[in-house]
């Protein structure tokens, strides 16, 4: 069952923590862009997922916040689900394949958008999103405020979205309850000879019934030879008896991502993936006892990366222990050597150990909340080498 459990007011206090830190970075005017695929920022100030158009929210540093998106039928859409009322169609942020629609449709530029959102012409525009604003919504945005510095933005809003309300922890402890049914579920379920796919299916199935509204990626189990990919898909490849097997899962409720990694085998995990294992668990424990309000990222990160040379392994992974997630899986704040983090209170994160020595790839991960004193873990089932 899903409960509406954000009010608007939560919604509006976004806007105007996010119109403060606009202020600290001297922007006038923000703009977000969003898509089907990558919907955290209209979700998050919006509560407005695109499907098939796309979205941005324009928010100036005084006043009142717009949604943009495109068509008609993304307008009405807009109009039943966005807390943004203030809603304009672009012609750039219909989908690629757009009809003539019956009847026209009255368009607006951002010409138009920003004279009637900004109090006064923007000299310094904040883009978030950066690395995926489509380049000709970009040179319209350029157009419109000539003469007006733009600059890349997504801080700003990492800064705004970095510490959950506890509206926001409320709903991510339900998105990694389903999470972590759906894992339960797999394990129990799962037998030699199913495919990967079968086993995806499962957890799918968990999810949807539970109230997830989709998942927090394209999900997915490995086995075999496949573990060594740190992003998969499931195929059409059967489990073996004594081989090594990897769930991804994670399911997104009410904007936000659940996400949990189990490696297991049926029968006896091979000898060389037991021993990564046995590190990879190690290094877990060492994160859920470093990572507390005022801890550095680097002396996590320098913690971790210490467990891991004890045993040579320094090399077997990709990053930190643990990355920043929420309305995105990834969302900024990862533990590594090079951060300036300081860890507060409010922030979320999902501890994500992925060691792979080329034979063998293998991942723990499960989603934690720091609080006041310590710390609060999300999901825990058997984060142990599990042998069905």
């Amino acid at each position: 069952m899903r409960t509406p459990m954000i009010p608007d007011s939560d919604y509006e206090r976004r806007i105007t923590r996010l119109q403060e830190e606009m202020a600290k970075a001297d922007l006038d005017v923000l703009v977000t862009y969003s898509s089907e695929s990558e919907p955290a920022s209209s979700r998050y100030l919006a509560d407005f997922w695109p499907f098939f158009d796309f979205a941005g929210v324009v928010v100036p540093r005084e006043g009142d916040a717009a949604l943009i998106t495109g068509g008609p039928e993304s307008f009405e859409f807009a109009r039943q689900f966005s807390r943004i009322k203030n809603i304009h169609i672009h012609p750039m942020f219909v989908e690629t394949s757009a009809p003539d629609w019956v009847p026209p449709v009255q368009y607006e530029d951002f010409s138009s958008i920003l004279k009637s959102v900004c109090p006064r012409p923007p000299r310094r525009i904040g883009v978030a999103d950066w690395n995926i604003f489509p380049y000709a919504i970009f040179l319209d945005l350029q157009k419109a405020a000539s003469g007006a510095e733009i600059v890349p933005a997504d801080d700003v809003l990492l800064r705004v979205k970095a510490i959950k309300s506890p509206y926001e922890i409320a709903v991510i402890r339900k998105a990694y309850w389903i999470t972590e049914q759906a894992m339960i579920d797999a394990l129990n379920a799962v037998r030699e000879g199913m495919a990967e796919w079968e086993i995806e299916a499962i957890a799918h199935t968990t999810m949807h019934r539970l109230g997830a509204e989709g998942t927090s990626y394209p999900i997915w189990v490995c086995s075999g030879p496949n573990t060594r990919q740190s992003l998969c898909r499931s195929t059409n490849r059967r489990i073996k008896r004594n081989e090594l097997v990897q769930l991804t899962f994670g399911a997104r409720y009410m904007g936000y991502c659940g996400n949990m990694c189990r490696p297991f085998a049926i029968g006896r995990v091979p000898e060389k993936a037991r021993t990564l294992m046995s590190v990879a668990l190690e290094a877990f424990e060492g994160a859920l006892r470093d990572i507390r309000p005022g801890a550095t990222a680097k002396q996590v990160f320098e913690n971790y990366h210490k467990t891991l040379a004890r045993y040579g392994f320094e090399e077997f992974t990709l990053y930190g222990p643990a990355h920043g997630t929420g309305s995105s899986e990834v969302e900024g704040l990862w533990l590594g050597k090079g951060s300036d983090l300081v860890i507060q209170p409010g922030m979320q994160f999902n501890i994500d150990i992925w060691l792979n020595d080329g034979e063998y790839g293998l991942r723990y991960e499960d989603g934690i909340v720091v609080t006041e004193t310590g710390l609060e873990e999300l999901t825990s089932y058997r984060r142990e080498i599990i042998e069905l």
